[in-house]
């Protein structure tokens, strides 16, 4: 597995809960969320910048690094 640190720009919902939802939908499309927080609001835009820690599968090919 390898880890990456990723920034997500989010639209704001009606709720807390349709929130979460977007957010974790969101990280999974780029691997299996570690921790993430809500670093900033813009509230004229209507966003909210996500940063996240994702781990993805580590991906071999046959030869390279002795594997």
């Amino acid at each position: 597995m390898t880890t990456h640190f990723i920034t997500a720009e989010i639209d704001l919902q009606e709720t807390p809960a349709e929130l979460l939802k977007v957010i974790e939908t969101e990280l999974n499309k780029q691997g299996e969320p570690l921790r993430w927080a809500i670093t900033s609001v813009d509230i004229d835009q209507q966003k909210a910048t996500v940063e996240a820690v994702v781990t993805t599968p580590k991906s071999y090919e046959l030869g390279v690094d002795g594997f």
